[in-house]
């Protein structure tokens, strides 16, 4: 009897997870028709739904920001992990020269920003929900791509023998400069995404050159 039990809660618990998911992907193609504003009305929409079913999975509006920003979160880091080398948690000894997998980085993160301009503003600004709480409503996000910068620039710092104390104010040093360009990027995109990712490299990796030895 408990096995039979077991066995439905499992495939209901299973059932859930692909709905939600589902439901993300709808929200995302809605953003991306309808813009960062989208109303609760488009996405239903988009998913060929009620608001309704909506709650019933993520509770409230709030519920499905973090969902959404979840999903941006994984894609995020996903894309951040192979431009710094698969994931090699150390930058000294990934492939390519340190300063090449800063700049693949920022890249990554700017790529995004330019292929869902829509997706990332509804991430950063939270325009769903009516009055954010906590404060800056993105943090989850910047938060985990700030510490996987700071963990490869620690593992670099201690390659090379340095202290690795700076590494979590550098990490996050990065990520907030990156932001901060990526939001005045959108508002004026007067420079292309290779000239920016090389400007903001050569920013970067003024401060951060001090990790490795110098070759010469």
């Amino acid at each position: 009897m408990s096995t039979t039990t077991d066995g439905r809660s499992t495939r209901w618990d299973e059932h859930r997870a692909s709905r939600r998911r589902e439901l993300v992907e709808a929200t995302l193609r809605a953003i991306r028709e309808h813009g960062a504003g989208v109303g609760m009305d488009d996405i239903a929409a988009a998913a060929g739904t009620s608001k309704t079913v909506f709650y019933r999975h993520f509770t409230d509006r709030s519920g499905l920001y973090a969902a959404v920003s979840e999903s941006v979160d994984a894609r995020i880091l996903r894309d951040l992990g192979s431009a710094m080398g698969g994931g090699s948690p150390d930058l000294a000894r990934a492939g390519g020269s340190p300063r090449a997998i800063i700049a693949a980085a920022i890249d990554s993160y700017l790529a995004l920003v330019e292929r869902d301009p829509e997706v990332y503003r509804f991430v950063v600004n939270a325009p769903l929900l009516d009055a954010p709480s906590g404060g800056d409503p993105a943090l989850a996000v910047t938060s985990h791509i700030a510490d996987q910068m700071s963990a490869l620039i620690g593992a670099a710092l201690a390659s090379v023998g340095r202290d690795t104390s700076p590494a979590t104010v550098w990490g996050a040093g990065v990520v907030g400069m990156v932001r901060a360009a990526a939001d005045q990027w959108l508002a004026d995109p007067s420079l292309t995404r290779p000239d920016l990712t090389a400007h903001l490299t050569d920013l970067a990796w003024g401060g951060l050159s001090a990790a490795w030895p110098d070759p010469s």
